[in-house]
């Protein structure tokens, strides 16, 4: 299995494993921005490689932690950055919406280059669409950027298929983030084939399913994970009973849980990233042993058997977020 691979048709080649910085910004409890960076230095001796980020993580702190961590030594050169943008927060902390008009689309690029220190962002996507906003706007304004020399590639996230060919009618699209795992096998039906069939490059977040599949729970103050269904109630107890047989399994494997069931994405799903959460070098190289140990074949179809899609419980968002969610419908 190769270690890289490319966003789409057009878009950069990049280490079959990505960076998310999320967690470094509190959504799972506690952090440290000097072991953060520190992390997202390891990450980077390998290029090139995807470092993703939003604008709302943190309301700003993720992408000025990038930047510190970016600054000098070459590791920009390294770096293919992806930034989502349209999230809505208050100051308290709360969401609040999203907006993804033109003229939105244009401030919040301005600000992420500047939080980021950065003279281009190498992909640009929207984090949610905007019902109140054509798709093709919100597309048209980022293929502004790139014509302007501000962005590089477009991309998606959480979309469904004809949100997705409408999107790449306007400009191409480099590649969807979306959510897949174990847990989370949805775009395995329409979305993947549709990414086949256009070209289109594909970053899977939540392979672990925010922790879950590692056997993490939420413990911290802040750590969001603590209302979300697949971590509350009778769901959460359905699902340990896997996550104990998935942690059993890959002792007997030689792997650890999180290498586990990274290896089963980069199996399923060669020719996309692998996007993993890590807020400390010892997360990110936990996450890169999965690249040295692949499953096999017979590997794959046992972990399978043991845990199938249907075997857990709890959608990944309360109702009220997953009603939000294009790529649901």
């Amino acid at each position: 299995m190769t270690n890289t691979t490319k966003l789409g048709a057009n878009g950069p080649e990049v280490l079959s494993i990505g960076l998310g910085c999320m967690g470094m910004s509190g959504m799972y409890g506690a952090t440290d921005d000097a072991e953060s960076i520190r992390t997202i230095h390891a990450a980077l001796e390998r290029a090139p490689m995807l470092i993703d980020t939003g604008d709302f993580y943190g309301m700003g702190h993720n992408e000025m932690l990038i930047g510190r961590a970016l600054a000098g030594g070459g590791r920009r050169e390294r770096a293919v950055v992806s930034v989502k943008f349209g999230a809505l927060r208050g100051p308290d902390g709360r969401w609040i919406g999203v907006d993804t008009r033109p003229a939105a689309v244009t401030t919040f690029a301005a600000y992420s280059l500047e939080r980021l220190g950065v003279e281009v962002i190498d992909v640009y996507r929207p984090a949610r669409l905007d019902p109140s906003v054509p798709i093709e706007e919100t597309i048209g304004a980022i293929a502004d950027l790139v014509k302007a020399g501000y962005v590089r590639h477009v991309g998606l996230s959480e979309v469904g298929v004809d949100t997705i060919r409408r999107a790449h009618a306007v400009h191409p699209i480099a590649d969807l983030q979306i959510e897949y795992s174990l847990a989370s096998r949805a775009p395995e039906r329409a979305i993947f084939p549709a990414l086949e069939e256009l070209g289109i490059g594909a970053t899977l977040y939540g392979v672990l399913s925010r922790g879950l599949l590692a056997g993490s729970k939420p413990t911290a103050p802040g750590d969001f994970r603590a209302h979300l269904p697949r971590f509350t109630g009778e769901a959460r107890e359905k699902n340990e009973t896997v996550v104990d047989a998935l942690r059993r399994f890959a002792q007997e494997s030689g792997r650890t849980p999180g290498q586990l069931v990274i290896a089963w994405a980069l199996a399923k799903q060669p020719r996309f990233v692998t996007l993993v959460g890590a807020k400390t070098r010892a997360q990110w190289d936990d996450a890169l042993g999965a690249m040295e140990k692949p499953l096999s074949k017979d590997e794959l179809a046992a972990l399978e058997r043991i845990a199938p899609a249907s075997a857990f419980e709890g959608e990944r968002y309360q109702p009220a977020q997953m009603a939000h969610l294009d790529s649901e419908r």
